[in-house]
C-alpha cells in the first residue's frame, strides 16, 4: 500500500468510495484493476485493525476475570 490510513473510519470511508466507482460501472479497465487492489490493500487494512481491537478486549476480559477471581491482587 502506497499510504497506510490514518484511521480504521479512513479506510472504511476509503472503501464505500471505491465500491460506489466500482457499482456507477463508469471505470475503465485499468482504473478497476486500480481501486481493486487498492480495495483488497484496505481490507486487509481493517482486518489487522479488528484483530488488534478483539485481541485487546481479550485481554480487558482476561484482567476482569482474573479481579473476580482473586478480588485481592486488584
Amino acid at each position: 500500500m502506497a499510504e497506510q490510513p490514518a484511521s480504521y473510519e479512513a479506510a472504511v470511508e476509503r472503501l464505500e468510495e471505491i465500491i460506489d466507482r466500482l457499482d456507477s460501472g463508469q471505470a475503465g479497465l485499468r482504473e478497476t484493476l486500480e481501486l481493486c487492489r487498492e480495495g483488497r490493500e484496505l481490507v486487509g487494512y481493517c482486518a489487522g485493525e479488528l484483530d488488534a481491537v478483539g485481541e485487546g478486549l481479550k485481554e480487558l476480559r482476561l484482567d476482569e476475570l482474573a479481579a473476580r477471581l482473586d478480588p485481592e491482587a486488584s
